[in-house]
């Protein structure tokens, strides 16, 4: 009775108000006022429409003048979020819409008090209150959504004030989570206003108890995000020395894709056990778990696999993000690591994609294991007469005077010896990889052009003797063997 009561309510007023301008009509235009127009509709209701929507003109210039005003009086100045500026803007287009609504909601009751001896008459005002108030529902939706935004905007304001950087994450994840319930929120409040039948009470709810899961499934991956960008906030990976950000990434990275998992799957069973259907097939499965374990463990064996890596690489971390990697011959840096495969991103731009399970289960080479720093091998073959210890004070002047060298260590030997020339190593250390490989490069360029122009003689070259008594036996042919003579072929 009380909710007959208030869905009445709005046309009660309607009516009162309407009947108290219509007598003022009366008294003002006379008899007049009862003159038809159209229909049973008299000239009386008309003026009272009119007289509605003036009002309401009046009522929207009179709320632009107010919210207008504080705004012009620093036009040179942009509204601080989260000031009573921000928040007269924020709420100046619901005030309009609910005036106009308010208006039109009194202008078509007016017009069907006037057809009020009709048989459609009643449907139509039930058709009006319903608008009306799904009208004023999505108007408080609307004000709510965008007052989000001017709240946001103050506790922006006084995070940034706080020297704990975390603080500055919570006002975006409050705007959003608020911003995230407001439909659902309006959903729950419109169904008991609109006419639905009883026989669909049970798929509405479930409905809305599904929309109800999604939110908060979702309002958990922003949280998850959230946690992961202030823990890794303190950290920079780009650093030359990143090797405390990389297992810090590496772990929580891992570690949010695990909760993902977990949420999504609690999200689809819960969604799920609200069927009866499912809740049935459910409980035959229990009573079998142990054959359905066996076949589903036996079907998801590689990708059971892979998720137990992934929980091994996030704990022992034989790799991280941004290591460097040397895999199936590729040399290039781990670019990202899900629950199921790691991407590494090779030297030329092309991406590799391997299974975490590789990675268990082979071996590689983690250039960045415990540091980024590394020692590059430069080889040059030379002749036997290529005086060493000069091109060692040569090749210290190249070395040390290089502003790649990180100033650790370099060295120059003679590593191997065949019968036709030696080769010599150079050894230089890099503060990481991608330096090492120039500075490798440049070493062994301007270490050839030290040979070239100083010794050339010394460059690798192929020798001969010739005998001269195999020559006279031979009828004019040469014998010739390599060897190290004193002539030169």
């Amino acid at each position: 009775m009380t909710t007959s009561a208030g869905q009445h309510a709005p046309h009660s007023v309607a009516a009162w108000a309407t009947a108290l301008v219509q007598g003022g009509m009366r008294d003002l235009l006379g008899p007049r006022a009862a003159e038809l127009v159209l229909g049973r509709l008299t000239w009386g209701g008309v003026v009272t429409a009119v007289l509605f929507v003036a009002l309401a003109l009046l009522a929207h210039t009179i709320a632009a003048v107010l919210v207008r005003r504080p705004m012009q009086t620093r036009p040179s100045e942009a509204p601080e979020p989260g000031s009573r500026t921000h928040v007269l803007k924020a709420i100046g287009k619901p005030v309009y819409f609910l005036i106009w609504l308010v208006s039109a909601y009194f202008v078509l009751s007016t017009l069907l008090l006037a057809l009020s001896v009709s048989a459609v008459a009643h449907d139509l005002q039930t058709v009006l209150r319903v608008l009306l108030g799904l009208g004023i529902l999505i108007l408080a939706l609307w004000l709510t959504y965008r007052l989000t935004w001017v709240l946001e905007a103050r506790m922006s304001r006084w995070t940034a004030r706080s020297p704990t950087r975390f603080y500055s994450l919570l006002a975006p994840l409050i705007g959003r989570s608020l911003r995230t319930l407001i439909p659902v929120l309006g959903v729950i409040l419109a169904v008991p206003l609109l006419p639905l039948p009883p026989n669909y009470r049970v798929e509405i709810d479930t409905g809305i108890s599904i929309m109800l899961i999604i939110v908060m499934a979702l309002l958990f991956f922003q949280a998850v995000r959230t946690l992961e960008t202030a823990l890794l906030m303190r950290f920079d990976i780009t650093a030359a020395d990143n090797l405390r950000a990389r297992k810090v990434y590496t772990q929580v990275h891992v570690i949010g894709r695990v909760i993902d998992v977990a949420i999504t799957l609690v999200a689809v069973a819960t969604i799920l056990m609200l069927f009866s259907v499912v809740r049935q097939v459910g409980t035959s499965l229990l009573a079998s778990a142990g054959i359905v374990g066996i076949v589903a463990g036996i079907a998801a064996q590689k990708t059971l696999a892979n998720l137990l890596a992934g929980f091994q690489i996030a704990l022992a971390q034989p790799m991280r993000e941004d290591d460097v990697l040397v895999v199936e011959g590729a040399w290039g840096r781990v670019e990202e690591i899900t629950l199921t495969y790691v991407v590494v991103h090779v030297w030329d731009d092309t991406r590799l994609v391997l299974p975490l399970s590789y990675f268990i289960e082979k071996p590689f080479q983690n250039w960045t294991r415990s540091s980024a720093q590394i020692m590059g091998q430069v080889h040059v073959w030379v002749d036997y007469s290529f005086p060493v210890e000069e091109g060692r004070k040569a090749l210290k002047e190249i070395i040390e005077t290089h502003p790649k060298w990180d100033r650790r260590f370099w060295n120059l030997q003679a590593v191997e010896a065949d019968e036709k020339a030696m080769q010599l190593r150079i050894l230089v250390t890099a503060s990481n990889s991608s330096i090492a490989w120039d500075l490798r490069c440049d070493v062994r360029e301007k270490f050839i052009a030290f040979i070239q122009q100083r010794h050339p003689e010394s460059l690798p070259r192929v020798r001969a003797q010739l005998t001269g008594g195999a020559a006279g036996e031979g009828g004019g042919q040469h014998a010739a063997r390599e060897s190290h003579p004193q002539s030169q072929a």
